[in-house]
């Protein structure tokens, strides 16, 4: 192992001389004068203990361990740049990064971002999730998403929705239930933070919550579809992120009528004064326009209490 780190100048050097395999066009590419090329890759070659090129007149070659050494050093050359690009996009890009919980990431959101994409091709856009809200400061963060009742300290923030909550099985389970009772013989699946929301259901219909029944926790809505898809019991979820779910093809049957809950689609608001980039006010219009058709769509089928299911 080596005691020193390699100087990754050095190593951009020796690859852009190994497709050359010329000093003064390896020069003219990255701004050096012909030199200091020279200088980088004797550097280079003291430090690795081997000669990487063979040196002739007017004829520049690799040796063989310098042809062994170029593919890992172009491919980690290509990777530290990709990252950095998907990270910090590049100097002339206009990136968003949004933050939103991961099942309204992964559900509702990012089926939507190439409609945006589609719209603005030169945003660049990158999404990241949370199980658990907390205070971003908004350091890394230009749009974020949250689930709550809107009452966050840390920063304002402005309500984009109503939400409610449905009863959800896998297909063929779903062909059994006929009324709300059937669904207190569980297995209830239940959703870590939210597991009032059963509580809240059977109130609805003024029916109790049943004891001794199996029962399963999970982290997210995300998940909780998924067990339910897979016939593990019934689950209670937003009706929002279960149309999308199902919007492909059918993964879970509906088999309740939709109950209003507390909760809702808050867009934060930094404290910051600072003036917002165009583009992230384009993505945040873009969202109210979404939530809105949403709303829309709801009020041409009927309200959610008046949505037909299986019951």
């Amino acid at each position: 192992m080596f005691e020193k780190q390699i100087n990754l100048t050095w190593l951009r050097t020796f690859e852009a001389a190994a497709r050359h395999l010329n000093f003064t066009e390896t020069a003219s590419e990255l701004g050096l004068t012909q030199t200091a090329v020279s200088l980088h890759i004797r550097s280079l070659e003291e430090r690795l203990g081997s000669r990487l090129f063979h040196r002739r007149a007017r004829h520049l070659s690799l040796t063989e361990i310098g042809q062994a050494y170029v593919p890992t050093v172009r491919q980690s050359l290509s990777d530290i740049g990709l990252a950095t690009t998907s990270l910090f996009g590049t100097a002339t890009s206009r990136m968003i990064t949004l933050k939103a919980p991961i099942s309204t990431s992964a559900l509702w959101l990012a089926p939507r971002l190439p409609k945006f994409r589609h719209m603005h091709p030169d945003i660049e856009l990158r999404l990241v999730s949370n199980i658990w809200t907390d205070a971003t400061g908004f350091e890394d963060v230009d749009v974020e998403l949250r689930v709550g009742r809107g009452d966050w300290t840390d920063t304002p923030s402005e309500k984009l929705s109503d939400e409610y909550i449905v009863p959800i099985c896998g297909i063929d389970l779903a062909k059994t239930v006929t009324r709300p009772e059937d669904l207190q013989n569980g297995p209830l699946i239940r959703i870590l933070g939210q597991e009032a929301d059963w509580g809240r259901y059977f109130a609805a219909h003024e029916i109790a919550m049943p004891t001794g029944v199996s029962e399963y926790f999970v982290d997210t809505m995300t998940a909780a579809i998924e067990l339910a898809a897979i016939g593990g019991g019934y689950a209670v979820v937003i009706k929002r992120l279960v149309d999308m779910a199902n919007a492909a093809r059918p993964r879970v049957g509906v088999v309740g009528e939709a109950v209003p809950i507390p909760n809702a689609h808050y867009l934060m608001r930094p404290r910051s004064k600072r003036s917002k980039r165009p583009e992230v006010l384009l993505f945040e219009n873009w969202l109210r326009e979404e939530f809105s058709e949403d709303a829309v769509f709801e009020s041409l089928i009927g309200s959610p209490e008046n949505i037909q299911t299986h019951l």
